[in-house]
C-alpha cells in the first residue's frame, strides 16, 4: 500500500505480495510491453515498473484485503494474489466500494493507533509487509483480535458514509426510513438521508467473511466472530439526528435521520472490549467457543476472542513480530502503560532537552482576531534505552 505507516502519510510501497505463482499474474499485466489494465502510457510505464518491484523485491506470500485500493480496483482484482474467488468477483463487479474501502483504511488504521499510542504495541503499520502489521497477525492474540474488528468496522463506516454521500452506484441513503415514527420525545416524520448501516453491514460481511469461510479451522472461526463484533460495534452507536419545525424553533413538528457516530467511538468501545477480551477455545464440535478458563464468564457476540496470549513486547523478536519498544517516547511521570517504567520494561530511558516554539500572551484584537507571541520553551523528552546487545540477539 502506499503510505500505510505514520497513518498513510508519505507515498512510499509497503506491499511485498504481488508476486504470482507461475507468473500468470504478470501475464495479465504485460501484454505486448505495454500495462494494459493501467490505462494510458505515462501510467502503463508506471505500473510496469511497480509490479516489476513487487516481483523483484518479493517472495510468494499470501496476501491481504487490507492493503486493496492502493492501485485501483482493475489492477488489485486481477493480479494481487490471496483474494479468494468470492473476493475477487465482488471486486470487479463494485469497483466504486473497493475504492471506498481502501479509502476508508486510513481512518480505521490511524484510530488503532490512536488507541494505542500509550503502549507497547501501538499498532504499528510496516513498510513492505503484505499484512500491513507484521506477524503479530499470525498469532491469535488479543491484538489480533482488536484488528480484524476494527478493520471489519472501518469497512462498514466507509461503505456506508459513502452510500450518503451519493459515490456508489447500488445504493444511497436508508430507503426504509420513511413515513412517521416516535421516540421518548413524541412523534417525528423521517427525512433527510439516513445512513444505510444494514447496506454497508451487508457489503462488509459478504466480503470479509468470504475469506474465512473457505476454511474450517480455529482461527477463521476467531476472525468471523471478531469481525462481526466490529461490524455490530458501528451500528451500535447510530444516533437520531432531528430537526425542530414551528414558530421560533418551538419544535412542534420534527424532521429526523438516523447517523453514524464519529468512528472514534467506535474506536472506544472496541478498545474496551479489547481490554476484557476472552481467551477460549474451541469445542468439540468446531462450530463455536468454550471459555478456556471456567471461572470467566462465557463470551457473547459483542465479546472480542483469542487464544494465545501476546508477547510482552519488550524486545524486537522477528518470529513474534514485536517491534520493542526502544525508542519509544514514554511519560516520566505517567503510572500507566505510557510510563517509562512500564514502556521500557526496566531498562531505563535516556533523556533530550529539546526547545519548542509555542504560542503564548494572546490577546484579543478588536475586530475580531487573536494575536500571540511566539515563546520558546525548553522540554525534557524521554525515550526508552536499547537493550544490551546479548539480550537483542536472544530474541531475533
Amino acid at each position: 500500500m502506499f503510505g500505510i505507516s505514520e497513518a498513510l502519510g508519505s507515498p512510499r510501497i509497503l506491499s511485498r505480495s504481488a508476486a504470482v505463482p507461475g507468473g500468470s499474474g504478470l501475464r495479465h499485466i504485460i501484454r505486448n510491453g505495454t500495462c494494459s489494465p493501467c490505462g494510458t502510457r505515462a501510467s502503463s510505464r508506471l505500473c510496469c515498473a511497480f509490479i516489476f518491484l513487487l516481483l523483484i523485491l518479493t517472495p510468494r506470500v499470501d496476501s491481504s484485503w487490507w492493503y486493496i485500493g492502493a492501485l485501483g480496483a482493475r489492477v488489485i482484482c486481477d493480479n494481487i494474489p490471496g483474494l479468494v474467488n468470492k473476493q475477487r468477483q465482488l471486486c470487479q463487479k463494485y469497483p466504486d466500494i473497493m475504492q471506498s474501502i481502501g479509502g476508508g483504511a486510513k481512518e480505521w488504521i490511524r484510530e488503532c493507533q490512536h488507541q494505542f499510542r500509550h503502549h507497547r504495541w501501538n499498532c504499528s503499520a510496516l513498510d513492505r509487509d503484505h499484512t500491513v502489521f507484521g506477524r503479530v497477525m499470525q498469532r491469535s492474540s488479543r491484538e489480533a483480535a482488536f484488528v480484524y474488528a476494527i478493520s471489519s468496522a472501518g469497512v462498514v463506516f466507509a461503505i456506508t458514509r459513502a452510500c450518503s454521500q451519493g459515490e456508489l452506484k447500488t445504493c444511497n441513503c436508508d430507503p426504509h426510513k420513511r413515513g412517521r415514527d416516535r421516540d421518548e420525545r413524541g412523534e417525528f416524520d423521517w427525512g433527510g438521508c439516513s445512513d444505510n448501516i444494514n447496506y454497508g453491514i451487508k457489503f462488509a460481511k459478504a466480503f470479509i467473511d468470504a475469506k474465512e469461510r473457505t476454511v474450517k479451522d480455529a482461527r477463521a472461526l476467531m476472525n468471523l466472530h471478531n469481525n462481526r463484533c466490529g461490524r455490530m460495534a458501528v451500528k451500535r452507536f447510530m444516533k437520531l439526528e432531528c430537526k425542530c419545525h414551528g414558530v421560533s424553533g418551538s419544535c412542534t413538528l420534527r424532521t429526523c435521520w438516523l447517523a453514524m457516530s464519529d468512528f472514534r467511538k467506535t474506536g472506544d468501545f472496541l478498545r474496551k472490549k479489547y481490554n476484557g477480551a476472552i481467551e477460549v477455545i474451541v469445542n468439540q464440535d468446531k462450530t463455536g467457543f468454550t471459555v478456556a478458563n471456567k471461572d470467566f464468564r462465557k463470551a457473547t457476540k459483542n465479546d472480542l476472542v483469542y487464544f494465545e496470549n501476546s508477547p510482552d513486547y519488550c524486545l524486537v523478536d522477528k518470529a513474534a513480530g514485536s517491534l520493542g519498544t526502544a525508542g519509544r517516547v514514554c511519560n516520566k511521570t505517567s503510572r500507566g502503560t505510557d510510563s517509562c517504567e512500564v514502556m521500557c520494561c526496566g531498562r531505563g530511558y535516556d533523556t533530550t532537552r529539546v526547545k519548542r516554539i509555542t504560542k503564548c500572551e494572546c490577546k484579543f484584537k478588536w475586530c475580531c482576531a487573536v494575536e500571540c507571541k511566539d515563546c520558546e520553551e525548553a522540554v525534557d523528552i524521554h525515550t526508552c534505552k536499547a537493550p544490551k546487545r546479548a539480550e537483542w540477539l536472544d530474541q531475533t
